[in-house]
């Protein structure tokens, strides 16, 4: 992991974060974060009675049309931390109640996140981490996170690398999410699970896209081929057309029941049983964090 000549992601930019240079997905040197809180709707094997303590990192490797971040991933909103930062914020939301410490798009600051963790694992840190990426990674930038990570939250958006292209600018992303599920796999081992909360294994989400089922029934192939029932999988319904996917009018719509309910249906003939399912309307922007800087630059009640 060298910021002198960024390797992290797939796209091996070269960027010498150290020196001044942005990444591709626009890091520098210092970890930019632009939310913390306690957060209640991630799975509940992650959020327990306080909510999942997730820290959203700014900037990301992809650029999903969809993403309902933008501001965030796209733009880069927030306030760049130490490493020090880092570690204090990470205990904050221990002190806070959270149920695990959950790193959004973390991916572009993993040398950083993994110091901060040692840091703060010397001053009582011992939360479950959860790694919450989207899946464009690196098996060798995954490898790095053998001691520090418990969980794996991996998206697993493509299998057909074209859709991959045109919706997340993301060359061979089936290839590098694939293999680097493998890796998470290796390191976490199959699920384990304490009164209802997930202190080890793998989680691998699935956002629905419109228009697009069969490529989502062709990947829950491919995750019980592999995984069997080792890993949990989360099935996504929650798409919402965003403004900056005009470009892609076939996603200018919500996911429908019907196509929801085929990819449930193929789960179920597959025999997935550890399998996290939404209900009700989820499609709505009233779930999306608002980007504040909350909790970022110092400690506050939440």
């Amino acid at each position: 992991m060298d910021l002198s000549s960024c390797d992290l992601c797939p796209r091996r930019c070269g960027a010498n974060r150290r020196a001044g240079q942005k990444g591709w997905c626009g890091a520098g040197e210092l970890a930019r974060v632009a939310l913390v809180s306690l957060h209640r709707w991630e799975e509940p094997c992650l959020t327990g009675a306080q909510g999942a303590g997730t820290v959203f990192f700014s900037h990301c490797t992809m650029k999903c049309v969809f993403c309902q971040n933008y501001a965030v991933s796209h733009q880069g909103r927030g306030i760049d931390v130490s490493v020090e930062r880092l570690a204090e914020i990470f205990l904050e939301q221990q002190r806070r109640g959270a149920a695990s410490l959950d790193l959004v798009t973390p991916t572009h600051y993993v040398p950083q996140i993994v110091e901060a963790l040692d840091r703060g694992k010397a001053n009582g840190f011992s939360l479950p981490v959860v790694y919450n990426c989207g899946g464009y990674e690196l098996p060798e930038t995954i490898e790095t996170l053998r001691g520090s990570v418990d969980v794996f939250l991996p998206d697993l958006k493509y299998c057909d690398d074209s859709l991959a292209v045109r919706y997340s600018n993301a060359p061979d992303y089936f290839h590098y999410a694939s293999a680097s599920i493998g890796k998470m796999f290796e390191i976490a081992g199959p699920f384990v699970m304490k009164d209802g909360l997930m202190t080890r294994g793998v989680l691998v989400r699935h956002l629905i896209l419109p228009g697009h089922s069969r490529d989502s029934l062709r990947l829950l192939d491919y995750l019980w081929s592999t995984f069997g029932s080792d890993i949990c999988v989360s099935l996504m319904n929650q798409f919402t057309p965003m403004p900056q996917a005009a470009g892609c009018p076939e996603l200018n719509r919500r996911l429908t029941t019907y196509e929801y309910d085929k990819v449930l249906a193929h789960a179920e003939k597959l025999g997935m049983e550890n399998c996290f399912v939404q209900r009700g309307r989820t499609a709505m922007e009233k779930f999306i964090p608002v980007f504040d800087g909350r909790n970022v630059a110092r400690d506050e009640e939440t």
